[in-house]
């Protein structure tokens, strides 16, 4: 399986990636404003549309709230949900290659958890 990820993802998926790691980063909370599209779009430098594309897909999936007038808001308990679907994520999809390659590199599991700490 090949996974899209770099330059060759859609822009709108890169931007909800943005957002995804602020909140998992806690630079978002359950309940916090998120910036408006318009803002979001001139700091990354993206259209405007595609933020709310970025915006859209969060929505759909009930992790960002609308409250009309106001703005949009992660949604409560989007926290936990975003963790857990992005672990799965990772677990079917990025780590069997990740995997492959240190069995390829003959990598020991202590040599990648000395690292761990180091970073």
């Amino acid at each position: 399986m090949t996974v899209m990820i770099g330059p060759d993802r859609p822009v709108y998926l890169r931007l909800r990636d943005t957002i995804a790691s602020a909140i998992l980063e806690g630079r978002f909370h359950d309940g916090d404003p998120l910036p408006s599209v318009r803002s979001f779009a001139a700091s990354h430098g993206a259209n405007p549309l595609t933020v709310a594309k970025a915006y859209q897909s969060f929505q759909d999936d009930g992790l960002v709230v609308v409250r009309r007038g106001v703005g949009m808001f992660v949604a409560e308990g989007a926290t936990a949900r975003l963790r857990v679907s992005e672990r799965q994520l990772f677990l079917d999809t990025y780590w069997p290659e990740i995997e492959a390659h240190i069995r390829r590199l003959d990598l020991a599991p202590a040599d990648l958890l000395d690292r761990v700490g180091a970073g």
